[in-house]
């Protein structure tokens, strides 16, 4: 078993010198590999409908890969190498090998999940050269029991290899029986963290049982963007939202405005930038605790299966294409009111919201499922009747059963069918919709008994 605890530890001035140095060299390193490989493929690679104008008549060089650049450390630490744009000089010596034969490591990742993919087919965009803001982030791979040298009450003293002791703040007590696998320091806005990999490998790994999906152990969530609601449960229940960055909203304009007044490269110009660091680490962190809160609550309610709906974020905050009349003339796009509504939807973060569930969830045994929304909000849950059809529609009355049906909490609800497979299939005829498939009638008075609890229960 495998885990992973972060502690922040406190370098003095030499030791932050010295690791700020590192980040100049392991940054440099990993831009210079990186534009090393573009440039094998702009020279080494044509499209196959289109003909190079300038060929070489000598043989193509080795493909750049991670074996054949980790071999070149050796050779570059014997001088100092000078950065051709701004001419500083870069000793290479300084520095761990095992840090800088990570940074190689990464590279290579990065451009392999850019060519090939992740083990699921999805790629990444095209790599990026890193800036100083980017590159935060440096690992010892060979990390030990034996760097650790004291643990008091509540300190740790590491010794990190041509870096010496530091003085690590020890929060949590490392477990019993697990030993030291490797160690990453990272700076932060608030100061240096360090990240211990632990393992035991006499805990075996947690393979849960198989278990069917049930109405009674499985739960639908639908992430809601309306008011101060962030999610709807099948089970009736709505979960408040956090808005972090709505919060701080104007603490930060009136940081960054302060900012933008002084001048370029001044002191106080760097103090207000550190600043503004510090209260975006605050908004996200609060959305992080928030996140795992809301987590926690879900999977003690004892489901075993969570069925989310699969939004495409990207799409979502994306901005209206523009419009244009025959003059050229810029037309509205209504783009104005879509960037607050792209704010919320990155200020919701139901991207992270679900990861960070998935992993509370399979802790506990629990499976978190996405499904396909389509027509889950316009189907009425208990009926198999298109009822929402406008986003404006958030209640309806049904005069039949004298029911208040909200229309987030319905949508959570077909979304339960959805992953049960008793969802009802949604056909377009000459232009409208018509809905196929029938329900029993315990389900019907499920949903019915959840509908009406929850249109009793008091709104917050």
């Amino acid at each position: 078993m495998k885990t992973t605890y972060q502690y922040q530890f406190y370098p003095d001035t030499n030791q932050k010198l010295e690791l700020n140095h590192w980040l100049r060299i392991c940054r440099y390193w990993y831009n210079r590999q990186l534009g090393d490989r573009f440039d094998w493929w702009d020279m080494n690679r044509t499209g196959i409908d289109a003909c190079p104008l300038v060929s070489s008549i000598a043989n193509p060089r080795e493909k750049p890969n991670y074996y054949n650049q980790k071999a070149l450390l050796p050779f570059i630490k014997k001088d100092l190498v000078k950065v051709f744009h701004s001419g500083e000089l870069l000793d290479f010596k300084q520095v761990d090998s095992t840090v800088l034969q990570d940074v190689s490591k990464r590279v290579d990742k990065a451009f392999e999940r850019f060519i090939i993919g992740d083990s699921k087919g999805g790629k990444s965009g095209r790599p990026r050269l890193k800036t100083e803001a980017d590159y935060r982030t440096m690992t010892f791979a060979t990390a030990s029991n034996d760097w650790i040298k004291l643990i008091r009450k509540n300190w740790l003293y590491i010794r990190l290899p041509k870096l010496g002791v530091v003085k690590v703040r020890k929060h949590r007590p490392i477990p019993d029986g697990f030993i030291l696998k490797q160690a990453s320091v990272t700076r932060k806005a608030d100061g240096w963290f360090v990240q211990l990999m632990l393992e035991d490998t006499s805990v075996p790994e947690f393979t849960p049982d198989k278990i069917v999906p049930t109405w009674d152990n499985s739960i639908g969530l639908d992430a809601v963007l309306h008011e101060d609601v962030y999610l709807a449960t099948s089970e009736g229940e709505k979960l408040p939202s956090l808005k972090p960055l709505r919060k701080n909203q104007a603490k930060l304009d009136r940081i960054s405005q302060k900012r933008n007044k002084r001048k370029r490269g001044s002191k106080s110009r760097r103090k207000l930038a550190k600043r503004e660091a510090r209260r975006h680490q605050r908004i996200a962190r609060s959305r992080q605790d928030f996140h795992y809160k809301t987590a926690h609550k879900l999977v003690k309610t004892g489901a075993k299966f969570f069925f989310h709906e699969e939004l495409n974020l990207k799409g979502l905050t994306k901005r209206n294409k523009v419009k244009q009349d025959d003059d050229g003339n810029y037309l509205s796009n209504g783009q104005s009111a879509k960037s607050g509504l792209n704010k919320s939807w990155l200020d919701a973060a139901f991207g992270q919201f679900f990861k960070t569930l998935e992993y509370i969830a399979a802790k506990a045994g629990s499976v978190v499922v996405p499904q396909k929304p389509a027509y889950t909000s316009m189907v009425l849950s208990y009926r198999n009747e298109i009822i929402f059809t406008d986003c404006s529609i958030r209640d309806y009355w049904d005069e039949q059963n004298s029911l208040m049906v909200d229309r987030d909490l319905n949508a959570a609800i077909n979304l339960k069918r959805l992953g049960l497979d008793i969802f009802p299939s949604i056909k377009r005829r000459s232009g409208n919709l018509s809905v196929v498939g029938t329900m029993d009638n315990s389900t019907v008075k499920e949903i019915l008994y959840t509908l009406n609890r929850a249109a009793k229960m008091p709104t917050s």
